[in-house]
């Protein structure tokens, strides 16, 4: 498969090293340097664009590889509210197509469907409030993570008593939600039920960002062969 790069930080970098591992050949890497080859006719020739960039860049982009033929698959977050609606129109009325998702690790995607099943039992018992925290690395430009508002949007899909999450809010029907900026730290999401008599905790923590580029790269695969707006969803079924 032949991949284009836009974006060539530390993912774009892992991400192109765990590419050529499985055999896929990256024909042209974009970065804000070269912002040009969105014309050339080595990036016209990918199968798959793979864009890890920032919050103000991304949907720009999209924009940039779809007028060129090429098919994305993106992990930026913080564009959904501005260009959500585009986005979605683009890729279900113009034929466009992304794959998009707030975090690609395979561990995230187990996660996230115990975090919705786990909401759903939680429903029937009112004595437990619950809130989410999430700690990155001090880089990170948006808060709260993309993964983090993921699995917040989850929890108030299924627990009637919430109805809407919030940053640092502290209300019976908001879900709170805590963010941590620490050191290196490539991405740890809790959610927390607490009652007066007990506790549970469920956790995600993630050792490297090898586990995002790689399920990246699955995403990319999957994308080659399929059309529309596609998420982790329709790569694993749980």
């Amino acid at each position: 498969m032949k991949i284009a790069l836009i974006g060539y930080g530390k993912m774009g970098r892992m991400i192109e090293e765990i590419a050529l591992s499985r055999g896929h050949e990256i024909v042209s890497i974009i970065d804000i340097d070269n912002q040009e080859e969105f014309e050339s006719e080595a990036f016209a020739s990918a199968d798959v664009a793979i864009e890890f960039t920032t919050p103000w860049t991304a949907y720009d982009n999209y924009q940039k590889a779809w007028r060129a033929g090429v098919k994305v698959v993106s992990g930026s977050t913080g564009w959904m509210k501005e260009h959500g609606d585009d986005v979605r129109h683009a890729c279900t009325a113009d034929g466009k197509t992304l794959f998009w998702a707030s975090n690609f690790s395979v561990g995230v995607a187990i996660f996230s469907a115990v975090n919705a099943y786990l909401a759903k039992i939680m429903n029937r018992f009112e004595q437990y409030d619950v809130n989410l925290v999430e700690t990155h690395h001090v880089h990170k430009l948006d808060a709260p993570s993309g993964t983090a508002i993921t699995l917040a949007e989850q929890i108030v899909e299924n627990l009637d008593r919430k109805e809407r999450w919030g940053l640092h809010e502290t209300k019976p029907e908001v879900l709170r939600i805590d963010d941590i900026r620490q050191k290196e730290v490539p991405g740890i999401h809790t959610v927390t039920y607490d009652s007066p008599e007990d506790m549970i905790t469920i956790t995600h923590d993630a050792h490297s960002r090898k586990g995002f580029a790689l399920g990246a790269v699955l995403a990319a695969e999957y994308t080659r062969e399929h059309s529309g707006l596609l998420t982790m969803k329709d790569l694993f079924s749980f």
